[in-house]
Formats: C-alpha cells, sequence, structure tokens
C-alpha cells in the first residue's frame, strides 16, 4: 500500500494549493463551481484557507480535548488579487505544523481511528486540498492533474474514513448503506501497487489493503479512481475505467457515501 512520508505530504500540501491557487485565479471569485454547486470559487477558496489554518492551530497548541477546537477562522482578503498570497501562507502554515516532531504527539484525531492526531489531520488537509483543487479547476475548465502515490494516499484515507467511528456517528444513514451481508468489492489501481478490499458486514463496511477475488472488481488509474470515488466524475463511460462483476454493488457504494470534502 503506498504510504506518504510526512515531508512527501508536506510538500503536497504546498504545491496542491497552488494549483488551487491558480485555477481559482483563473476561474474568478464568482464562478459557480460544477462538482460541488453549493460554492462559488469564493467560497471554495475561503473554506481551504480556513480549514489549512484551522488544522494547523489544532496541531500547534497540541489539542486534545474536542471541547477545545478553535472557534474563530481566518478572514478572506477581500481582494482576490492576495488570495494567492492567503492561500499560500495557510498551506505553509499547516505543512510547518505537520512536523516531524507532531506526528507522534498528543493531538486530538477527528476520525477516532488508529492514526495519530497528526498523521489523521495532515491527511485529511492533504485530501481537501486536492479533492477541492478539482473543483478549482473545473470551475476554470481545467485539467485536474494528481500524481499517482497521492491519489493512492488519499483513497486509502478515503476509505478509512467512510469505515471510522466517527464516520459511524455523524453519517449513520451513510455508515447503515454501506452495510450489508458479506458482500465485496475491490478496488485496484493500475498505476500503483495498490489494492483496496471492501467488505459490507452487517455489522460495519471495512476494508483492508490487499487483493484477492471480490464480487466485484474496479481497475483503473489511482487519480480516476480518487475522482469517481469522490464523487468528482461519473462512473459511467469511463474508458479507462474497468467493472468486473456486480456494478451494481459499486453504483450503491458511491451512491450512499458521501465525501469528507463534501
Amino acid at each position: 500500500m503506498t504510504e506518504l512520508t510526512a515531508e512527501r505530504a508536506r510538500r503536497a500540501i504546498v504545491e496542491y494549493t497552488r494549483r488551487l491557487a491558480e485555477s481559482a485565479a483563473v476561474a474568478g471569485p464568482d464562478a459557480a463551481v460544477p462538482t460541488a454547486p453549493e460554492w462559488t470559487v469564493a467560497e471554495l477558496v475561503e473554506h481551504v484557507g480556513q480549514t489549512q489554518n484551522w488544522v494547523a492551530e489544532i496541531i500547534e497548541r497540541r489539542i486534545t480535548d474536542p471541547a477545545q477546537l478553535p472557534t474563530e477562522y481566518a478572514l478572506l482578503p477581500a481582494d482576490p488579487g492576495g488570495w494567492p498570497a492567503w492561500l499560500s501562507d495557510a498551506a505553509q502554515r499547516v505543512a510547518e505544523a505537520c512536523s516531524d516532531d507532531a506526528i507522534d504527539a498528543p493531538v486530538f484525531n477527528a476520525a477516532g481511528d488508529g492514526r495519530t492526531g497528526t498523521q489523521f489531520w495532515t491527511a485529511s488537509v492533504l485530501n481537501e486540498t486536492v479533492v477541492h483543487g478539482f473543483d478549482a479547476a473545473a470551475a476554470a475548465n481545467r485539467p485536474a492533474d494528481v500524481d499517482a502515490d497521492i491519489a493512492a494516499a488519499l483513497i486509502s484515507n478515503h476509505f478509512a474514513m467512510l469505515t471510522s467511528p466517527t464516520w459511524a456517528m455523524l453519517r449513520p444513514e451513510s455508515a447503515q448503506a454501506l452495510r450489508g451481508t458479506g458482500q465485496t468489492l475491490q478496488w485496484l489501481a493500475t498505476d500503483t501497487a495498490d489494492a483496496w478490499l471492501v467488505e459490507r458486514s452487517p455489522d460495519a463496511a471495512t476494508w483492508q489493503p490487499l487483493s484477492r477475488p471480490a464480487d466485484v472488481t474496479v481497475t483503473g488509474p489511482a487519480a480516476t479512481m480518487l475522482r469517481i470515488l469522490t464523487r468528482r466524475l461519473p462512473l459511467a463511460g469511463r474508458s479507462d475505467i474497468g467493472v468486473d462483476g456486480d456494478a451494481a454493488l459499486v453504483r450503491h457504494w458511491l451512491d450512499n457515501t458521501a465525501h469528507i470534502s463534501d
């Protein structure tokens, strides 16, 4: 399974924030976001920058009690000309907060899973930056590129979140819909060595980073699969995606998952 080093994740946060800022500048502040229709580009930029600063504060202060989470948010500059620098500063701040020293420090993990708090927040910020970068690119009618290793790591994060205790608590309808009677879904990347096996048991949906025969197997580039899983691309009509087996299981999974960035 692809696992990003902390340094790779930090550099990616900065790089993909830069790409998002470029797309936002091309689209303009009032442009609609086709893949997130409730937002304008201005609202998208504000959300990403505020999230990065908010997470940075959590790690900087080593917050362990969710009751102490920050309640104030960074202000988006009124002049769109100042947005690239504002976003760059936010990305640099959170990247520095996710330091090697912070990785194992006591920090609140909102997923309630086995990761350290800083591991969780690093993946979450990278996820927000990349996926909302897809949104900004769609608004600007630009290509939405992502490196295969980054995409693969974010697919793992996606499944980790959907099967986490927090997801079951905050999105109980989705968590219930993802349960089943033993149905299995296999996702195989064609450009990395990654595989993700999902099992829908009566108690919960679970996943493992392994490959074995399943009721349905989806194959394709990691970047394309990430965009499909996050509902930034439709599954149907993709020449680079193969679906072998019960396609209804894939449609059911996609229909009953809201992405964590939504």
